[in-house]
């Protein structure tokens, strides 16, 4: 049937162009952007993995530069690190000259002046080594065992509800600080949970036999303590009834903690690392402990080294803290190696997660150029139906003349 009112074959062509033109809006937007996903409707799957990947690519490239700043953190401290020691070599040289007894009391004396502005230098090292505004070796990047005896787990405490045993040591030093409370799940089992809920549960316990010591490592909180037992052994049952006991169930970290490195994208125990900053002060116990003890006598320079028998005591003094420097400077430089291995790991993780975000996410410039080609001739062919449609009413008219 032929109709003036109604064109059908212009309205179809219509459609087909509106569509072609639809089509080709969507080519060059993919093409402008270089993205195949554009918006949710693109592909509502295919986005939301996108995101999820470029959440984790942005937040590894973030935890490369945090362990890159970990390792600039960890080498000034070891460089201080390294003149400290410098300075203890000198003073045990200066150890050694006094111990010969060709040096009277007034050559000792200066012997002993040289060696009390060396420990204040030692202790000025310290306290002046700091890493954005954060001082790295006066102990403040140490957690401590703030615990109270009778209330909570702390060095000395003894466990006698059957059979004795005590408490040899409690390390806190890469703990979060807060308190930490021991329970247990059962048989064989020992829980530790911090105030933030964080836990880590030891399973398999067994008795302990007689004077033995055996150390319950919470790594992932930071936490270890060691146990030793009396003469008649300690069953692991009695063991946990006391640890889990109202007196000892609690372990209190204070201070401020190791510094904590995000090195991860996300927040799980294993995106963390702590790293342990310790005490390098002379003057302090918790340091090198170049204080006063036995024989060594620090009050006066005159007394330093003032015999034989003083300069080899002063001797022992300064082997022990050269030897307290080393263990802490092989710490600190393992950390520095694990964290190159984590610079490296992550790394490599947002090569090939960028390299999946853009398999799922880019355009392929060479299949939307062939399909904007599609679209054009289409474009033109559509045009002149069209065209061609809307000049079939005239031909109607012709029947009226």
């Amino acid at each position: 049937m032929s109709s003036i009112v109604t064109n059908v074959a212009a309205l179809n062509g219509q459609r087909n162009l509106n569509l072609t033109s639809m089509k080709m809006g969507k080519v060059l937007e993919k093409l402008s952007s270089g993205y195949r996903i554009n918006r949710a409707a693109d592909d509502a799957a295919g986005l939301g993995i996108s995101e999820k990947m470029r959440a984790q690519i942005r937040g590894n490239s973030q935890a490369i530069r945090n362990a890159q700043d970990g390792i600039s953190m960890i080498q000034t401290a070891e460089g201080a690190m390294d003149e400290v020691h410098s300075i203890l070599q000198r003073m045990r040289e200066l150890g050694v000259q006094a111990a010969n007894d060709t040096y009277d009391t007034a050559a000792r004396t200066s012997i002993g002046t040289e060696l009390v502005q060396l420990r204040n230098e030692i202790d000025r090292i310290a306290n002046a080594t700091s890493f954005n505004g954060q001082n790295l070796l006066t102990g403040a990047l140490t957690g401590t065992n703030g615990g109270v005896t009778g209330s909570d787990l702390v060095v000395g405490d003894l466990l006698a509800t059957v059979g004795n045993a005590f408490v040899a040591s409690v390390d806190v030093a890469t703990a979060k600080v807060q308190t930490y409370t021991l329970t247990s799940g059962g048989a064989g089992q020992l829980t530790l949970t911090g105030t933030d809920a964080s836990a880590q549960t030891i399973t398999g316990i067994t008795d302990m036999a007689a004077n033995e010591t055996r150390t319950f490592n919470f790594s992932n909180l930071g936490v270890s303590f060691t146990i030793t037992a009396g003469a008649t052994g300690k069953t692991a049952a009695n063991l946990i009834t006391d640890l889990t006991s109202a007196a000892d169930d609690t372990i209190v970290v204070t201070g401020s903690a190791a510094a904590r490195l995000q090195v991860g994208a996300n927040t799980t125990l294993n995106d963390t690392m702590a790293v342990s900053f310790n005490d390098v002060r002379a003057s302090v116990a918790t340091g090198l402990n170049l204080v006063t003890t036995g024989t060594v006598n620090w009050s006066d320079a005159s007394t330093i080294v003032s015999s034989n028998t003083a300069a080899q005591a002063f001797i022992n003094q300064i082997d022990a803290a050269i030897t307290t420097l080393n263990t802490r400077r092989s710490d600190l430089g393992a950390a520095q190696n694990r964290l190159e291995h984590t610079v490296n790991s992550l790394g490599v993780s947002v090569e090939n997660l960028t390299a999946s975000e853009s398999r799922i996410r880019d355009a392929d410039v060479a299949a939307l150029s062939t399909q904007m080609v599609s679209n054009q001739i289409l474009q033109q062919a559509g045009t002149a139906v069209l065209a061609q449609a809307n000049q079939s009413s005239q031909a109607v008219l012709s029947l009226l003349r």
